[in-house]
């Protein structure tokens, strides 16, 4: 059995700080372990990715994926939700629903690059014309189901360039 007074820290417990560059009696002065002259000298390194003029090992890898130069930002709204919005007359669902009407009734805080529907379950709002970008399938099955309409506005192909006219 031990006594308090014998109670202590098992060994490594406790590891004490190296102070560096202490003069060159403490075995790390002068330099402090940091070898000599040099960015890696001093505070603040940024050398990462740096192999010493080799290529570095992340610009060796090939690429993977596809990053698109110009992604589009859609609202997506469940049909369920636009649902919810004509249940409480927030919707009307006699004219046409499209980014404007549904802005209004405050289903999106802000018209993006489009609106895309969603979702197949809870739709019951009968002969509903939608004009959006795009509809999944299950959301196209959902508002024709129930007698309503979805008409997908054009896909404006900006980036193709016209051909030069012949001299």
């Amino acid at each position: 059995m031990t006594r308090l007074n014998e109670l202590r820290d098992n060994d490594g417990a406790n590891k004490v700080r190296v102070r560096v560059g202490r003069g060159i009696g403490s075995g790390v002065g002068k330099t402090g372990g940091r070898g000599g002259k040099g960015q890696t000298a001093r505070a603040g390194v940024a050398i990462n990715g740096f192999e010493g003029g080799q290529m570095p090992l992340h610009m060796r890898m090939p690429k993977r994926g596809f990053n698109a130069w110009n992604p589009k930002d859609w609202n997506q709204v469940r049909v369920d939700r636009i649902q919810a919005y004509i249940d409480s007359g927030k919707l009307d669902a006699k004219g046409v629903i499209d980014a404007a009407a549904l802005l209004a009734a405050g289903v999106i805080r802000r018209a993006k690059d489009g609106v895309r529907l969603i979702g197949s379950e809870g739709f019951t709002a009968s002969k509903v014309t939608f004009k959006v970008d795009y509809a999944t399938k299950g959301a196209t099955a959902a508002i024709e189901g129930a007698g309503g309409k979805v008409d997908l506005i054009p896909v404006k192909e900006t980036w193709k360039k016209t051909p030069y006219a012949a001299k």
